[in-house]
């Protein structure tokens, strides 16, 4: 590797590392802030608690410069809060997944029956709970099945065609613009296909394993 190579490499480690430092500075502010605006507190009335200047308080609230050990924890007894609460928006991870129309990853779930199509259009990454939306096309060659079980709660809304959807011995005529929300435990599912094609947003929330 020569010596050009070594400086692009660090002048990337440390943009990289600049960023994340700016990210972090601006988590405190806007904890910091936050805190102060919850205890109806002004800028200098939090100052003058902290024994920092208001132009310091300024800065840290607005993300340019990075507060010392001692002023957070001066910053956390004014705010009466732990010193951890300043860094809560930073660690707390903000995911967000894009799909284009018709590009929703297809998958076969666990008791998928023949002709149901579903597309995955995101999901959860590292939380408690987790969220998976589906777009479900039913055809022609779709089978019937009112017997699907498993974790969670469901809702779905109709896109496109009519069906009959059973849950727990009650059954539900849905059309375009219809929607329900059920305990996903109890058996469920289409049970009969009127106008076709049908396709219907699916989407699913559980506890992940692990989390109870």
């Amino acid at each position: 590797m020569d010596e050009g190579e070594d400086s692009h490499d660090f002048q990337d480690a440390y943009s990289l590392r600049h960023a994340k430092d700016t990210r972090l500075e601006q988590a405190i502010g806007q904890q910091v802030r936050a805190f102060r605006r919850k205890l109806d507190m002004t800028v200098t009335e939090l100052a003058k608690a902290a024994g920092v200047s208001t132009g310091m308080l300024s800065r840290i609230e607005n993300g340019l410069t990075s507060p010392s050990l001692a002023s957070l924890q001066a910053l956390s007894i004014a705010l009466h809060v732990p010193v951890t609460a300043l860094f809560r928006s930073f660690e707390e991870q903000r995911d967000a997944t894009f799909v284009r129309r018709g590009e929703g990853l297809k998958i076969e779930r666990r008791g998928t029956r023949s002709g149901h199509q579903y597309q995955l259009l995101g999901h959860s990454v590292g939380k408690t709970v987790a969220v998976e939306p589906y777009m479900i096309t039913l055809t022609e060659e779709s089978e019937v099945f009112p017997l699907f079980q498993h974790e969670g709660t469901e809702f779905i809304y109709m896109i496109e065609g009519r069906m009959d959807y059973h849950h727990s011995g009650a059954t539900y005529s849905l059309e375009s613009g219809d929607s329900l929300l059920f305990d996903a435990a109890a058996p469920h599912g289409p049970e009969n296909l009127i106008a076709l094609p049908i396709r219907f947003l699916s989407i699913i929330t559980y506890r992940r394993a692990g989390d109870r």
